[in-house]
């Protein structure tokens, strides 16, 4: 069986390290909000280029303590609205409704998967106090109209950079395009731990200090809280294991890049929409900037589209290749939502009901890329 992703051989690459790090934790008796946590902060906020950097418990808290420290800082307040694409995992729209702001679901642009922003102005409304943009699979949301349209009705740009860590924006990475970021280190990510992790980036210093209290119960100094906070802290362990990872994202993020050139070259069955492919320079501002933003992607899933979706997907199953969908039904569509079950979303239900995601990762061989084109390419409907 190929796997999706293999973690047990992505981390088998560091496990020296990694087992030194943990040694390292364990004899120095400190577990939490220590020296390793202070030493992964400063150099993820080096990498991103970004002031500061907050290690927090997972990316869903990273991007509920974003909005409650906006509100605590009275620049949102219950009942304020945030546009957010409406094909993002379901995370993004919980931070939302968790901290009880009202998600503005907007379609996504079908060729690239992220935020339609020329979708944006027309859901703007008296309400609406920030942009949500989700960097979603690994490619950057990210325009000179998305910024004017955030200058022209003062809003905030908190960008999801659950899946993007690494990617580029004309030099600049996600993380440090707007006004503040989550981020999320679950394993299976480009930079993953080996746990629940999560940071959240900001160059405003105001905003940082509130994150920082509201993560630790509401706390600056112990026993006096000045919020309703959390109790969502980055361990040092995790810490520990994310700083030995961060040195190799890069490298990994590239051999992600080379996969996935590989398979857009060589995916040839018509009936397979391919990502890049239809990747139209409409979505970006010129050929130079599409460019550059297409060798930014950093490829967390190589998800590709098929009318008969659910068939192609049992038939590399027997074939001994594992894929997963992401995400099998949309927010507007689940349960916990179901006030929403009358939201007609249709380019987000047809990226649900066609998407799945091929295997991707560092550590993937040639021949088990070869593999899986082979039985891409043979597969008749």
């Amino acid at each position: 069986m190929i796997k999706f992703l293999d973690l047990q051989k992505i981390n088998a690459q560091y496990a020296d390290a990694l087992k030194q790090a943990a040694a390292e934790v364990i004899d120095s008796g400190w577990y939490l909000l220590g020296e390793r946590v202070k030493r992964f902060e400063k150099h993820l906020a080096e990498y991103i280029g970004i002031r500061h950097a907050i290690g927090v418990g997972n990316g869903l808290d990273a991007l509920r303590l974003i909005l409650k420290a906006y509100i605590e800082l009275g620049v949102m307040q219950e009942g304020d609205e945030v546009i957010v694409p409406a094909n993002t995992y379901i995370a993004t729209i919980l931070a939302i409704t968790d901290n009880r702001l009202k998600p503005v679901l907007v379609e996504p642009d079908i060729n690239t998967y992220n935020l339609d922003i020329s979708l944006v102005e027309q859901h703007i409304t008296e309400r609406t106090r920030a942009i949500m943009v989700v960097h979603l699979y690994g490619q950057v949301c990210w325009s000179s109209e998305l910024k004017r349209i955030a200058k022209k009705y003062r809003l905030k740009i908190i960008e999801d950079n659950a899946q993007a860590i690494g990617a580029e924006w004309e030099g600049r990475k996600t993380g440090a395009l707007g006004d503040a970021a989550g981020f999320s280190f679950y394993p299976g990510k480009n930079l993953g731990a080996l746990g629940d992790a999560g940071a959240v980036t900001t160059n405003n210093d105001q905003l940082a200090e509130v994150v920082r209290a509201l993560a630790n119960y509401g706390s600056r100094q112990k026993y006096v809280n000045e919020y309703r906070g959390l109790n969502s802290r980055l361990d040092e362990m995790q810490a520990a294991f994310l700083d030995v990872k961060l040195r190799f994202l890069d490298a990994e993020n590239q051999r992600r890049r080379e996969v996935a050139a590989y398979y857009c070259e060589h995916i040839t069955n018509p009936d397979i929409i391919l990502p890049i492919r239809n990747f139209t320079l409409s979505a970006v501002e010129g050929q130079q900037s599409a460019i550059r933003n297409l060798k930014s992607h950093v490829w967390h899933l190589f998800v590709i589209r098929h009318p008969k979706r659910n068939a192609l997907q049992k038939y590399l199953t027997e074939n001994g290749i594992q894929t997963l969908i992401h995400y099998p039904i949309p927010p507007h569509k689940q349960l916990a939502y179901k006030d929403w079950d009358e939201i007609i979303m249709p380019l987000t239900s047809q990226i649900h009901w066609q998407a799945v995601s091929l295997p991707i990762s560092p550590i993937f061989t040639f021949e088990e890329i070869h593999k899986v084109v082979g039985f891409l390419n043979s597969f008749s409907s």
